[in-house]
């Protein structure tokens, strides 16, 4: 039954893509089955704050633009809204998998899924998204699940091998905030222990925060001194990602500004958290100097050089013949 109150779903399109949004009293979410499942709004209804970052380019439907040279990252870049996608079975640049070659950021941020409500009544909503990848013979599923009365997006992820063989994944959750929500001297929390290891090159040379890795938050800059990775510098500070690592079996992070947002993971599952920083450095394609970004990432796998690299250093995830992993992720808005 339709509902204008507590937990209600609402079904339709966004620029022509199919959208379905889970709302109760505090949240209004937006997924998009038409387009990887993307979440592409986060709201805070009590403050009108929406935690997703939106793309300058805005939403495109990936069916309508195919113009341009064939490029395996602009696959993934030029239909990029910002938001939130499921990353796998790759994760960052193209890379090549016993014969199956992977664009950008793997297969199913591209593909329409499947969408079906699981359960709709006044004190819970809560709908299942599935997929096939074409390359390589995985299923996907994750249920997105809002209940009455709360601030918290819950989300469970499956990820199910149907070949007879033993293969490997990178799986990673590419969550990323913008404004208005991010502004500089935004604050990043994550647990005691937590290291920092960064990428082995600038993402755009020559220019980067992080010159060395070592223990959370406070690391040697590039150029000399320290930088303090836990505050969110002026837009046009230089653009990085590194890698966090050491949660233990449960992750978490807090990203808080006037109000904030916890993301609670399974890190048996996913043991990594990048942490993307395009602050408006990057004057080329495709950003243009139009991105001020922060992602903070739960991902299986490292570094974002493709899959065939995370199997090299052994980081990638595992799956057996038929195995099926579970991964359970809660997004929860401090006010």
């Amino acid at each position: 039954m339709r509902r204008n109150w507590a937990a209600r779903l609402r079904h339709g399109t966004i620029d022509g893509l199919r959208a379905v949004t889970l709302e109760n009293e505090r949240l209004r979410v937006t997924v998009l089955p038409g387009k990887g499942g993307d979440v592409v709004e986060l709201l805070h209804k009590p403050t009108d704050t929406d935690f997703v970052w939106l793309a300058p380019q805005g939403l495109r439907d990936p069916r309508d633009h195919l113009q341009g040279a064939a490029d395996d990252v602009a696959q993934f870049v030029d239909h990029y809204e910002g938001g939130w996608q499921e990353i796998f079975p790759s994760g960052g640049a193209p890379s090549e998998y016993r014969g199956a070659r992977l664009a950008q950021h793997g297969e199913v941020s591209g593909l329409p899924w499947e969408c079906e409500v699981v359960t709709d009544s006044p004190d819970e909503v809560a709908v299942r998204l599935s997929v096939r990848t074409r390359r390589l013979p995985y299923r996907l599923e994750k249920v997105f699940r809002l209940r009455s009365g709360t601030a918290a997006l819950e989300v469970e992820g499956r990820a199910t091998n149907e070949s007879g063989l033993r293969l490997h994944a990178m799986w990673g959750q590419h969550i990323v905030y913008g404004p208005p929500f991010l502004r500089p001297g935004a604050r990043i929390r994550l647990p005691d222990g937590v290291t920092v290891i960064p990428h082995e090159s600038a993402i755009n040379p020559p220019e980067r925060r992080v010159r060395a890795g070592g223990p959370w938050p406070v690391v040697p800059a590039d150029g000399g001194g320290e930088t303090d990775l836990s505050v969110v510098p002026e837009p046009g500070a230089p653009s990085d990602i590194v890698y966090l690592t050491g949660f233990g079996d449960e992750g978490w992070y807090e990203i808080s500004g006037d109000i904030g947002m916890r993301v609670e993971w399974d890190a048996t599952v996913l043991p990594y958290l990048w942490m993307w920083q395009e602050l408006g450095a990057s004057t080329g394609y495709p950003w243009w100097g139009r991105a001020y970004t922060v992602g903070l990432e739960p991902f299986a796998g490292m570094p974002t050089d493709g899959l065939a690299a995370a199997v090299a250093n052994g980081t990638a995830l595992v799956l057996d013949p038929y195995e099926t992993k579970v991964l359970r992720l809660r997004a929860e808005v401090l006010a």
